[in-house]
């Protein structure tokens, strides 16, 4: 069964609080990759006392930017999912690889899902 009126104004209202807290995430993570470690440790020197921190410090900072690239991605999927809502908003939920009815469940949790379970 297609989605009703009230499901996609759900999944409108679930995708713009998804893009907001994406958004958000985002907004911190750019503050902190532009903290220096010396800032956020309170450091008083740029050079580590021990390597182990050098290591610590790059493998934090990779991971940092591993997790804002995510982010981003995610955030142009809810923005891609916006698009189609609002360009064909009958056709909304349905698996782009087979055209079967995503099920209400699933876009509930991942509003911007663009297959069904198991696709």
């Amino acid at each position: 069964m297609p989605l009703t009126t009230k499901q996609r104004d759900h999944l409108e209202r679930r995708l713009r609080e998804e893009r907001d807290r994406v958004q958000g995430l985002l907004s911190r993570y750019g503050r902190d990759l532009g903290t220096s470690e010396q800032d956020s440790d309170g450091d008083i020197t740029k050079v580590p006392l021990h390597p182990a921190d050098e290591g610590t410090d790059t493998f934090d900072t990779e991971l940092d930017a591993q997790e804002t690239t995510r982010l981003t991605t995610e955030l142009q999927e809810i923005d891609d999912a916006l698009e189609r809502l609002a360009s064909d908003p009958d056709n909304f939920g349905r698996d782009e690889a087979t055209g079967k009815e995503i099920p209400f469940e699933r876009l509930d949790v991942i509003p911007w899902a663009r297959h069904g379970i198991g696709a």
